[in-house]
């Protein structure tokens, strides 16, 4: 355990898996009391247990980050049982099932653009109205390399949603700098997770053998990035989206 987090209070979404999970334990390890939510109640609560048994602090909310109401009550959730938002990491996402776009459900179109999209516009708008009054915090959303340059067909959804994350980062970012209020946002590329590996790239170490680095990327990885962009190290640091990503974007 470090103190380079202590007395910060870190909420993140899709806290249960991969990446988000990897970004509740770094920020646990640095001292931040985690407000950890996402659906799934169990893995949840083994998240939280986790993080005690480490000696770090941690609360579990089950919420839908579909759903409006539940974002909010995160929010505020976080505040009455913390006293305080730091560090938000607007993580938990959706991806559509590989389909060509003329063929994807209209129905598809609400579930991935509310569970990546609305979600992160929220997830600010209500972090925001308590980061403000204090005058600090940092938020990070998870974008993908997918919004900048998509090579895979059938995930039409996916790319654009998380395009639109970055236009709202950026946005967000300049509309709050002067609050004292950082956003910024992260995009990985090839991270082994269970969204990947459901993703049905068959052979893994083909899609390896295409990277600078010859390797996938781990979700303890991205959690680096999001850790440093939501310090005080990232200070300067503004409305900026930050590859994590093995050198894809640069091939």
């Amino acid at each position: 355990m470090s103190s380079d987090f202590a007395g910060k209070v870190a909420v993140v979404t899709g806290a249960s898996r991969g990446i988000g999970r990897a970004t509740a334990l770094a920020l646990a390890r640095r001292g931040a009391i985690v407000v950890a939510a996402n659906r799934r109640a169990d893995d949840g609560e083994k998240l939280v247990a986790e993080i005690a048994a480490s000696g770090g602090a941690a609360h579990f909310m089950a919420t839908d980050v579909a759903q409006g109401d539940q974002i909010k009550r995160l929010m505020d959730g976080a505040m009455t049982r913390c006293g305080r938002i730091d560090i938000v990491f607007n993580n938990a996402g959706y991806q559509e099932p590989r389909t060509p776009l003329a063929d994807t459900p209209e129905e598809t179109f609400g579930r991935v653009f509310d569970t990546n999209t609305r979600s992160v516009w929220l997830g600010m708008k209500y972090a925001l109205a308590h980061m403000v009054p204090q005058g600090r915090g940092a938020i990070v959303n998870c974008a993908s390399v997918s919004a900048l340059r998509n090579p895979n067909p059938g995930l039409s959804l996916y790319s654009a949603s998380k395009a639109a994350i970055v236009s709202l980062t950026r946005s967000a970012a300049m509309e709050y700098a002067d609050k004292g209020v950082r956003i910024n946002a992260v995009a990985p590329g090839r991270v082994v997770t269970d969204m990947m590996l459901g993703s049905k790239i068959m052979d893994m170490s083909a899609v390896a053998a295409g990277l600078p680095l010859r390797r996938m990327g781990q979700p303890e990885e991205v959690a680096e990035a999001v850790v440093w962009l939501a310090s005080d190290a990232a200070s300067f640091v503004v409305g900026h989206v930050l590859c994590t990503d093995g050198g894809f974007m640069a091939l």
